[in-house]
């Protein structure tokens, strides 16, 4: 290289070194400098990874911590009662009306929604009860695991301006019970063979209609003179 330089006189030297310059900067601005940000890309990646892994490695620790909370949870919750349980839906709602003292007046038509896991009954009652009466009656309603709970109230005084009339609309939820679908039945097929009949027997051949003779020709008469 130096014995080629030598050869050079000094303009062509300026102009090879240039050249060789600018080719250097172009092969760092294209292929080095993009990927000075790889290093830096890669420690956060690997932090990430870490601190990933040290979550995992905590909650696995904290396994048998978090079932015994879960069985304690499970526990505490409200038991959700088959489907055909929902008929005693009014029936408890009468029972602890009495318990409270409350007069039920009646009650309407009951109202059925469901989803793909729970059925929701709904049912619009009248009572006349004193205003303490009437408090307790909701809150042992929806105390403890009941699942019956209040969705709309009214509530106006009687005439003799003593007591109050409400009307309130009770809502409780209904576990579905999970019915298997049952196949349609198949058509019977005739089988005389294994139900052990004879088959019927097959319709008389018709007798051939024989075929028509050709026609005898007629007798020449006589010609006469």
């Amino acid at each position: 290289m130096n014995a080629y330089l030598a050869r050079l006189n000094p303009s062509e030297r300026r102009f090879v070194v240039g050249v060789g310059l600018l080719f250097f900067l172009v092969i760092n601005i294209f292929w080095v400098w993009p990927h000075f940000s790889d290093w830096g890309n890669l420690r956060a990646r690997l932090d990430k990874a870490r601190t990933t892994l040290g979550r995992y490695d905590a909650a696995i620790q904290s396994k048998s911590k978090v079932e015994a909370e879960i069985k304690k949870l499970a526990s505490e919750g409200s038991y959700v009662p088959p489907e055909d349980q929902s008929i005693q839906f009014l029936r408890t709602i009468q029972a602890q009306a009495a318990q409270s003292g409350v007069g039920f007046q009646g009650s309407s038509r009951a109202f059925t929604s469901t989803n793909q896991f729970f059925l929701e009954q709904a049912q619009t009652i009248t009572v006349i009860a004193e205003e303490n009466q009437l408090v307790d009656f909701l809150y042992n309603l929806g105390s403890g695991n009941s699942l019956i709970r209040a969705r709309e109230i009214s509530i106006r005084p009687d005439p003799s301006h003593q007591r109050l009339n409400a009307n309130i609309t009770l809502v409780a939820s209904y576990q579905k019970s999970a019915k298997a679908p049952t196949p349609a039945a198949k058509p019977a097929t005739p089988n005389a063979k294994a139900a052990g009949t004879k088959p019927p027997a097959p319709a008389p051949a018709r007798p051939a209609r024989p075929l028509s003779s050709p026609a005898a020709p007629k007798p020449a008469l006589p010609n006469k003179k």
